[in-house]
């Protein structure tokens, strides 16, 4: 039976991961295992429950425990913490979305190979660093039928509790890992290569090239700069996204989901 424990001293240390510790402590918090995340939402949540994700508590708004949070905290055997509003923005310095939190184990990610062994259509991100351009991107790749999701190290982290908000939980349904960022990489696994670029040498995303390829990768670039010099030379293609009204450019998840509908799965 699930345990409910009311909040009453907020410096209680089985709080820190949800008061004290920021992101990247998280993810380091069993180094060198994997460590944890922070879910937010009951959607975000059941998807990472899904997918087997491990839960290790819950933090919740009072009012929330006989309404969508309930749905939660009876699937899971795990210490249940509560209070009313004021208390957990003291806690988390944040309202919470839907009023719930749910801290939980992370996996090993998988190889590169293992996650496009069966992939057609993926999405390659190149130093994106905004939670919420990576939770979109995601949300769009599931969404419109892409197979995977490949990121530059530099890249904000997928799990991060925006990003994976963001992305409605689709983070934990579309399969993902980090690679070195050379486009040889890609080609060694099979696929050819589309640089999303505003580039004069350029293709559009409309060209019957691009969907007849039985193995592709969508590369896009970071928020301003796009993508590298050298990674648009190596990549097979640079397309477009034809602009009116004299607009140069599209945000990159934006773009993401206009390039991902136009490229989706036929």
């Amino acid at each position: 039976m699930t345990k409910i424990t009311e909040l009453i001293d907020i410096s209680a240390t089985e709080l820190d991961i949800y008061a004290r510790l920021n992101e990247p402590q998280l993810l380091r918090y069993y180094e060198p295992d994997a460590g944890i995340f922070i879910a937010e939402s009951p959607k975000v949540i059941e998807r990472a429950l899904n997918a087997g994700y491990e839960p290790i508590s819950v933090l919740a708004q009072r009012n929330q425990l006989d309404g969508e949070a309930e749905i939660i905290t009876k699937r899971i055997d795990v210490p249940v913490y509560t209070a009313d509003d004021s208390v957990l923005l003291k806690i988390t310095g944040f309202k919470l979305t839907r009023g719930i939190l749910c801290a939980m184990r992370r996996k090993i990610l998988k190889s590169v190979e293992a996650v496009c062994e069966n992939a057609e259509k993926i999405a390659v991100l190149e130093n994106v660093v905004n939670p919420t351009n990576i939770g979109a991107i995601f949300r769009s790749a599931a969404a419109l039928g892409f197979d995977a999701v490949l990121l530059t190290k530099a890249c904000s982290d997928p799990l991060y509790r925006r990003s994976a908000r963001v992305s409605m939980g689709t983070v934990f349904q579309i399969d993902w890992t980090y690679f070195d960022g050379e486009i040889s990489t890609l080609r060694k696994l099979g696929f050819k290569t589309a640089a999303m670029a505003l580039d004069d040498n350029s293709i559009g995303i409309d060209d019957s090239r691009l969907t007849a390829e039985k193995k592709l990768a969508v590369v896009l670039g970071t928020e301003g700069d796009g993508l590298s010099a050298k990674t648009i030379s190596d990549c097979d293609y640079t397309v477009k996204i034809p602009m009116a009204h004299g607009v140069d450019s599209l945000n990159v998840a934006a773009a993401s989901a206009v390039a991902f509908w136009e490229l989706r799965k036929r």
